[in-house]
């Protein structure tokens, strides 16, 4: 695993949806960056997030990104928090979008958001920075479609460049949530576990430790998946999070609307 000295984006897909978010300084030894209300329409939503990747509409899937399929309304749970909501639909007559040289063509609008933050972990020795961090916990809660041709994803990228990829949380049509992490096009980490979701009405826990290591002298990064409150897995990497259509989770996709919703997602920072 590589050295983190960049910031890392944070990105949230749902059919295509992305957050970004970027770091601040961390004075004390824990610290709230994104609170469970940034989701609440109007100023406090926009003081966090932006629309669409930050890269623009397009990526890797068969949906491209439009502002009129993200939406927030009241959580369910009675809580203070709002719930995300980013919907895929069918299209037809929509440009093709590019990737890696091909050709993808576009079947779907969908929505993605992208938070207004970088993260950066810092090595102990890095003169880069006024203090030191060592961490993050990313969490929220998912209900997310499982069915073919469906990709909501939750996951970390470098903000110059790729790899590193962490997805904190990726579905893709398998019926199956994947953690993985992406050192390298070829060095990826990943493991697959049962996710059970009854016509995809059930809200799942994720939570996401992302550490520096101290065994190859605080340079590389640990990272800790939970559900539900279990551990999952541990592996090391960097990190992004999305949601897309078709692509890795198959074809064709669903005919009918598909909904992908987020709620009550908090990212805490952690210094020396």
């Amino acid at each position: 695993m590589k050295s983190i000295h960049h910031p890392l984006p944070l990105l949230l897909q749902t059919l295509t949806i992305l957050f970004l978010l970027p770091s601040s300084s961390l004075a004390s030894s824990k610290t709230l960056l994104l609170p469970s209300t940034s989701f609440n329409p109007s100023s406090t939503f926009n003081t966090y997030w932006s629309l669409n990747y930050p890269w623009g509409t397009d990526h890797n899937g068969a949906a491209r990104m439009s502002p009129s399929q993200v939406s927030t309304s009241s959580s369910s749970d009675g809580g203070t928090s709002s719930t995300l909501t980013l919907t895929a639909r069918r299209v037809t007559g929509q440009k093709p979008a590019t990737h890696g040289g091909k050709q993808i063509p576009i079947k779907y609008l969908s929505g993605a958001i992208h938070a207004k933050q970088h993260f950066t972990i810092t090595s102990p020795s890095s003169p880069s920075s006024s203090s030191s961090v060592s961490g993050y916990d990313f969490s929220a809660e998912f209900r997310a479609p499982v069915a073919k041709g469906t990709w909501p994803a939750f996951w970390l990228t470098a903000v110059n460049g790729w790899p590193p990829e962490i997805d904190m949380a990726e579905w893709k049509g398998s019926g199956k949530i994947s953690f993985n992490t992406f050192n390298t096009s070829s060095q990826v980490m990943a493991r697959d576990v049962a996710y059970r979701s009854e016509n995809g009405n059930d809200w799942h826990k994720v939570l996401c430790e992302v550490r520096r290591d101290g065994r190859n002298g605080g340079k590389d990064v640990e990272v800790r998946f939970w559900m539900d409150g279990k551990l999952v897995v541990t592996q090391w990497g960097r990190g992004i999070i999305n949601l897309q259509m078709e692509g890795s989770s198959g074809s064709p996709g669903p005919e009918v609307d598909t909904l992908y919703q987020v709620r009550n997602l908090e990212v805490w920072g952690y210094g020396d």
